[in-house]
């Protein structure tokens, strides 16, 4: 008994028409050609049918898209999802903005139902929940929340259920949801509010290792921060942040940034982000990667010999204040904030920031802001820098 081979068999699986339709190719002609044709054929080839019926290849024409989708369907591939049926694709899903500004989430209906609610939402990745801003029903709306105070409805026409937050805050950065309630079939859309801002490595007087994750979102936001998401510490990563310390993540992470890779972080393979994977939130002891945007004051150096107790009497005579590291790498980051003189902060630090590298401003060839770590409080040698708004 002849074998038939395996290309044909799946072929057959495949395509179930195909060894009757097939007539390209040697091997298929040969396969599918009569040993005796009929005399009264005028085309080689060709199969006699009868008046009325459907020929072959006409016939396969019609079960062949039938048979495609039954073989689909058995693979187990998810159906297309249908569009909303109300509520429009937003033109742009990622919306940036900064610290202070006013942001609006577009959110337009293309048809509006006869009876519905439109319902705000935020995506919290660190506690895998989402947080109720705030419920309209077209005409009244209702906030919720910390940000319900600052939430509000655009109300640009009769289909706008665009939501507007006035004072962004670093907390308001995140995924949210506008989702349409009609008590018919629910529809949402997502939209990710971005804000511009810069990634720093934090670690206390301690020395490293020394938080847990509550410890280190406590520890970002005494800073002027908040922990950063991986997202953030990505594009970090891609302006040159090169930190060989595991540090938490907002999502409950930890990973560092290698630029240079190095036996001490990770090895010397490819460049990326070093993940430790999920961790445990009260146990396990990490550095943190911290997250801040640009401020309302400004930083200001205050020259001198001072202890760390001069340098907040100094700054307070000037009516402000000793700067946190936050406001530090944000006036480096936004302003331009160049001195090459180490200076005093909140937290017991001594920081100074470098725009423009020099040989004796820390040595290093790239911008940054640069460490003293914790010197002695009672230390008279640095000067201070203070905030004011």
């Amino acid at each position: 008994m002849r074998t038939q081979p395996p290309e044909d068999r799946a072929a057959q699986h495949l395509h179930p028409c195909q060894p009757v339709c097939s007539f390209s190719g040697p091997r298929a002609s040969r396969r599918n050609k009569a040993p005796h044709p009929p005399q009264s054929s005028r085309h080689a080839g060709l199969t006699p049918i009868m008046p009325g019926l459907l020929s072959l290849p006409a016939l396969c024409h019609f079960l062949l898209p039938w048979a495609f989708t039954i073989f689909h369907k058995a693979l187990g591939d998810p159906a297309p999802h249908p569009s909303p049926h109300y509520l429009l694709p937003p033109i742009h899903e990622v919306i940036h903005s900064r610290r202070g500004a006013t942001a609006t989430l577009p959110c337009v209906l293309g048809a509006q139902p006869p009876s519905y609610k439109v319902r705000w939402s935020k995506v919290e990745p660190g506690e895998l929940r989402e947080v109720l801003i705030l419920v309209t029903n077209g005409l009244h709306a209702r906030g919720y929340g910390p940000l319900g105070g600052r939430a509000r409805m655009r109300r640009g026409h009769r289909l706008d259920a665009s939501l507007v937050i006035e004072g962004v805050r670093l907390e308001d950065e995140g995924r949210y949801r506008c989702e349409l309630i009609n008590g018919i079939e629910d529809e949402s859309v997502a939209l990710t509010l971005s804000l511009e801002g810069v990634v720093f490595p934090y670690q206390p007087s301690r020395g490293r290792y020394q938080f847990n994750y509550y410890e280190a979102k406590q520890a970002c936001e005494e800073q002027d921060g908040r922990l950063a998401t991986y997202a953030q510490l990505y594009q970090a990563w891609t302006e040159g942040l090169d930190w060989c310390n595991a540090g938490w993540l907002l999502e409950g992470s930890v990973r560092y940034p290698v630029l240079t890779a190095r036996a001490p972080c990770g090895g010397r393979g490819r460049p990326g982000i070093r993940s430790y994977g999920p961790r445990d939130r009260h146990r396990d002891r990490y550095d943190a990667f911290c997250f801040t945007s640009m401020t309302a004051g400004h930083v200001f150096f205050v020259p001198g010999r001072l202890t760390l107790s001069e340098a907040h009497a100094a700054c307070r005579r000037r009516g402000a204040t000793v700067a946190k590291v936050g406001h530090l790498y944000a006036a480096w980051k936004f302003s331009g904030l160049d001195q090459c003189d180490g200076g005093w902060l909140a937290d017991g630090s001594v920081r100074f920031p470098i725009t423009s590298p020099r040989p004796r401003c820390g040595g290093l060839p790239d911008p940054g802001v640069r460490s003293f770590g914790f010197p002695r409080a009672q230390q008279a040698a640095f000067g201070t820098y203070c905030y004011s708004e």
